[in-house]
Order: C-alpha cells, then structure tokens, then sequence
C-alpha cells in the first residue's frame, strides 16, 4: 500500500492492512477516511477494525461507504467535511483508491475548483479513469428538480430545498428549528444556513412544505414563511393529529380545523414548484397524517423509509399502524425504479456518515426492513422492534408546537413563552435508561 499524493491535504491508495495504520500515522496522516462498504470481500478489516486501528495510531476516522453507481451528494459533502476537519495530512481508500478519488474530484467540480470537463484528465494524471465521474456530473446536470440536502446532527434531521432549475424557484421541505430541552432555548441556526443558500443561489421560495407533524424537531414553517412570504403546506389528515393531542394537552382553544396552513393537501392533489409538477401521495402508518411529495423525479418519504440500511421508520406513535406503513411503502416502491427516494432521518448505521438519498430500486433490492418480508412478516417485526424503542426526547415539546404549523406557545403576561408536558399520556413506551 503506497500513497498516492493528490494534494497537500490529501493522499488516496488502495486498502491498508490493519498493521498499516501505524505506517500511515508515522507518515504524518492524522485521518483516515474509509470509503469501502464492509464485506466486499472476505479479507478487508472493516469499518470496525479500521476504526480501532486509526485511533489506537493517534488518527482520526470516517466512514464513507460507496459504490460508484450509487454515489450521491451526500456522500460528496461527507468526504469534503472530513477533509475540512482533519487536523493534518488525509489518507483516503477504498480498495484501489478509485472511489476516494472519485469523491475527492466530485466535490471539486461541485465547489467550483474544478470543470467537469477536466475530471477525467485529473484521474488519468494519477492513474485512474474518472469516466464515471464524468459520467455522474452529466447525469446530475439534468436531474430536475435540483435537491439541496442540510443535515441536522442534534436531530438526525434531513431538511431540504428542492429547486426548478428552469425558474429558480423553489420549495423548502421539513426544515428545523433549534430547541434545547436542557435550557428551553431556541434558535434559528439551522433555517438561516437554509435562508443562506437560498440567497446565494438567487431562489425564490414558493412552498414551504411539511411531511407531517414531527415528534422529534420543532417545525421552522412559520419562521421561514415570515422571512420569504411563502405558502405554508401539510397533509389534510393533520386534523386528525390535531384533535388527537387536543385531548391529550387538554387544549380546549386549539382550532383542528389545519387552518394553521395555506394549504392542506389531499391524496393526489398536484401542485407547482415554478414549472416543475409535484404531486402528494398520502403516506401514513409512521402518523395518521403522513404524505410524501413526489416532484419531478424525487420523492420526499420522510418518516416511511429511511436508507436502505436502515430499513423503515416507527409506527407506535399514537394513531400509527405498522400495517398502514406498509401500504405506504408499497405505494411508494410502485414508482418508477429510478426515482430518487430522500428520506426524513438517518442514524448512520454501522457508524458511517450521513446519507439521505436513494432510489426506488435500490430500496427494493436491499432495504434491511423490506426484502425477503410480506406483509405479516413486515408487521411482526416492526411492531416487535417498536416495543424496544423509547419514545422520542422531544414528541412532547414538539407536537404542540407542530400542530399548530411552527407556532410557539403566546407569551404570557410575564413575556415568556411556556410549554405544557402532560404526565404519563404516552403508557407503555420502554424507557430510555441512558443518563
């Protein structure tokens, strides 16, 4: 395994053995950036040993697992955030070196160090064919709409913009605002790097749109319709919601007619993003009011199914149905096989960095909670799994807040706003014995 330099920050090769890592730190490396799924064959260390391996040579690691025909912008910014962070020196790999460099080349032409043109020249001069990157650019280039992913690592959130490149107009899709439970503070720090980059690339907001109620954030809508003027939209089924936690807040002035929104969205209702059409799948089983946005070639599934390898969200808040979810993902895996699927959350199993984008296909050859599994065997394991989980940190904090579209609760007389934590409302949930 010999390095090969690309540049000051960053050197790329081919898979170090585990006995490797302390080389590489001698060399000067102070991160190790993995970009090799585990198991591609049976004499890779994995993720795992590379991790031990790094940190006992006094380096750091990332996990950024790719296949070339599945590399998405997410994977991108991952690799680029770990060349940000790292101290010193960046050793890259994956088994040759060809997808680290692939990444590394990607996020240059996409921060504008480099044309796409002059990509595949690039990998010659270090040895490796970049047609595929090359190729990836092309595509990327006619995808419509043009989606802009922000994640939020408090909340594991995925926030989105999703653009018309024709009209520069856009949409901005389940966007956060900030909310420590420990101080009672809130902020705007996430919705303002969303209103940046709205800025710089020159947009027009014309839709703020929420999947459903949230259980684990605090919905920006309403602070973002108040800087941009856009329409706020949500499912119709949110009424349901609503007079559901009016009874359990005990809210006798809560309005549940969802004139909180503009708009409320039912099954099949079709709307405009600039030229672009969307349309609304209703999608519960994760809430009673959950929908996904299809827009273009890009669905927004939100809390139905996450990556592959995280296979597919919850159904024991109150009014899910793990046998709804499934029809919802069924409905969802009928579109066609190409579509891009972007999901609400991600935990990074196995510790990997971030991801949010996926395909139709792709789901349906290796979502962890779907292949092999009919309906019956789908059901018994969401609903086994479900038992195990305790309920969201937030779900209390934030669905009455979510519920009336982003509106924090009226200050009081005193100036300060309050929120209201019913005592064992949610019986049953397992219990989170974490500090």
């Amino acid at each position: 395994m010999q390095p090969i330099r690309i540049s000051e920050k960053l050197s790329i090769g081919a898979q170090p053995t585990e006995g490797e890592f302390a080389l590489l730190a001698s060399q000067g490396f102070k991160m190790v950036i993995n970009a090799r799924p585990d198991a591609e064959d049976a004499a890779q260390p994995g993720s795992a040993t590379e991790q031990t391996a790094a940190e006992k040579a006094g380096m750091a690691y990332a996990f950024v697992p790719v296949t070339g025909a599945a590399i998405t912008d997410a994977d991108v910014f991952a690799f680029k955030s770990g060349l940000r962070q790292a101290a010193g020196p960046v050793f890259a790999h994956c088994k040759t070196g060809m997808r680290a460099l692939t990444l590394h080349a990607l996020g240059e032409v996409l921060d504008g160090h480099m044309e796409a043109d002059d990509v595949v020249s690039f990998g010659s001069r270090h040895g490796f064919d970049l047609a595929g990157a090359k190729a990836w650019l092309e595509r990327r280039a006619t995808q419509k709409p043009q989606v802009k992913g922000f994640y939020d690592p408090r909340t594991f959130s995925i926030q989105y913009v999703v653009t018309d490149p024709a009209t520069k107009r856009c949409a901005i899709i389940d966007p956060v605002l900030d909310f420590d439970e420990k101080s009672g503070a809130t902020a705007t720090t996430q919705a303002d790097a969303i209103l940046a980059y709205v800025g710089e690339q020159g947009l027009t907001v014309e839709w703020i749109l929420d999947t459903h109620p949230h259980a684990d954030h605090f919905s920006a809508a309403q602070y973002l319709k108040a800087q941009t003027g856009a329409q706020t939209a949500i499912g119709e089924q949110v009424v349901a919601v609503q007079k559901l936690w009016k009874g359990l807040y005990n809210w006798p002035q809560l309005a549940t007619d969802g004139s909180q929104w503009d708009r409320l969205f039912a099954h099949g209702e079709r709307f405009k993003i600039g030229s672009l059409d969307g349309s609304v799948l209703f999608s519960p089983g994760h809430t009673m009011a959950s929908i996904t946005y299809v827009i273009g070639d890009a669905g927004f599934v939100h809390d139905t199914l996450f990556m592959p390898d995280g296979g597919t969200a919850r159904a024991d808040f109150p009014g899910g149905s793990a046998k709804a979810l499934w029809a919802s993902i069924q409905a969802i895996l009928a579109l066609p096989d190409e579509t891009r699927l972007f999901t609400g959350h991600d935990y990074q199993p196995g510790g990997r960095a971030p991801r949010w984008e996926s395909t139709v296909g792709q789901q349906k050859q290796s979502n962890a909670h779907i292949v092999g599994h009919d309906e019956a065997a789908f059901v018994a394991l969401r609903e086994a799994r479900d038992k195990t989980l305790s309920m969201p940190k937030l779900i209390l904090h934030a669905l009455q807040v979510n519920i009336r579209g982003g509106r924090l609760p009226e200050p009081e007389s005193n100036g300060r706003r309050y929120l209201k934590i019913p005592l064992d409302a949610l019986g049953g949930a397992a219990w989170d014995d974490a500090a």
